[in-house]
């Protein structure tokens, strides 16, 4: 995969097969002090619902949020999953498939 905003849109497959949803957003860490301003991608938010509605709502072109992107953020992203990029083993063929179970995943 060449862009991890590819990611955007996947369907998420747990452990047992089971769906999860599809990926709405992806969090990042900024890494300070590097030339190019590297980022480490914290995690990814499923969303079982809302998956057209939500992808690239929260941020511009920079990554920022602004104060209304983050009000819409908490409103919509209720009912979200948040699922670690430690969890995360494949992310080939359009399809994401985690190493945990659905139930054991917290909400974003």
């Amino acid at each position: 995969m060449g862009n991890v905003t590819e990611l955007l849109g996947q369907s998420v497959w747990d452990s047992n097969g089971v769906w999860v949803g599809q990926v709405v957003d992806i969090r990042v860490i900024k890494n300070r002090g590097e030339l190019q301003q590297a980022q480490t991608i914290c995690g990814l938010v499923v969303s079982g619902r809302r998956g057209p509605l939500l992808r690239r709502l929260t941020g511009d072109r920079q990554g920022r949020l602004g104060w209304l992107a983050e009000l819409l953020a908490r409103v919509f992203y209720v009912g979200c999953t948040f699922v670690p990029w430690t969890d995360v083993m494949d992310y080939s063929g359009g399809e994401v498939h985690i190493s945990t179970t659905r139930n054991t995943l917290t909400r974003a």
